[in-house]
């Protein structure tokens, strides 16, 4: 593939996922290049506040540094940087919880079978709320009885 072809693995090309907007790319990832590098690092799965503060003090990274100011040597310092500390991130992280989940459903526990319902796992009340893991399915009722009439 030639340098002015489309190889987005690279700092600095432009990206269709992003709009026209330069991108960097660290474990498979377009990392956005207008925000500071703390931030950018939260756009991998698997890395937080905590562990994006971790690596930036580890390799001296200014915590107001852009990524577009970052060299193309930083990126791949950063890159080996999480390679090294050997944090499981992006896709073995989904699979990871993927298999735990599973696991859990095959063994019949208790977390397992809630996981199956669709169901909150961890003692949250179910009569009212738990919204966010059975979706909003929110039934229009009329209060009240109905009239004698129109019953069928």
């Amino acid at each position: 593939m030639n340098a002015d072809q489309n190889d987005f693995s690279s700092f600095g090309r432009e990206s269709p996922d992003w709009k026209g907007k330069k991108v960097a790319r660290i474990a498979g990832v377009n990392v956005p290049d207008n925000k500071r590098v703390e931030i950018s690092l939260r756009y991998l799965y698997g890395i937080g506040p905590t562990r994006a503060t971790y690596i930036c003090e580890k390799l001296g990274i200014a915590p107001a540094t852009r990524m577009k100011d970052l060299t193309e040597d930083v990126l791949n310092a950063i890159r080996k940087e999480i390679e090294a500390e050997g944090y499981v991130i992006e896709g073995d992280l989904r699979r990871e919880t993927q298999s735990n989940i599973k696991r859990l459903k095959e063994i019949n526990s208790y977390r397992g079978t809630r996981h199956a319902k669709h169901l909150p796992l961890r003692g949250q009340r179910t009569k009212t709320n738990s919204r966010t893991v059975r979706g909003n399915k929110r039934m229009v009722a009329v209060s009240g009885r109905a009239k004698a009439g129109l019953k069928t």
